[in-house]
């Protein structure tokens, strides 16, 4: 079976693939529809992020992926209902993001980069709501 993970500059040497920190764990989006792929990537583009390429990949090759890199795969089903605010962040990406440089250098990101603990958290929820006002 096939999902779609989005990857920062797709085929160079710089490959790198979209990922979140949840509860200190770094977790691998696995969606099952391009066009749920397709609109995340383009929610990151309007929050100035650069814009990942949407790429169908095996399942069971991006599990392992993720197993050998130790990071956690989550897999987005079609039609998707969050339950929690940490689930929001499957369909929603938070409103803070990291410098991808980070990603490009091996660098850690500094410590007033970091949210609070519980503020990403609100941040995402105020997110959230603003996309769903914006649809009304």
């Amino acid at each position: 079976m096939a999902v779609h993970v989005l990857l920062f500059d797709a085929g160079s040497d710089n490959e790198g693939i979209h990922s979140l920190e949840l509860n200190g764990h770094t977790v691998v989006l696995l969606f099952e529809q391009q066009d749920d792929a397709e609109r995340y990537a383009g929610l990151l583009e309007a929050q100035d992020f650069p814009v990942p390429t949407v790429e169908a990949l095996a399942r069971e090759e991006i599990e392992l992926f993720c197993v050998q890199a130790g990071y956690e795969a989550r897999f987005v089903p079609a039609g998707f209902l969050p339950q929690s605010a940490e689930e929001r962040l499957l369909i929603a990406p938070p409103e803070r993001n990291m410098d991808v440089g980070h990603w490009q250098s091996g660098g850690v990101p500094a410590e007033e980069e970091q949210p609070a603990e519980g503020e990403a958290e609100r941040d995402a929820m105020e997110a959230f709501r603003r996309r769903l006002e914006g649809l009304l």
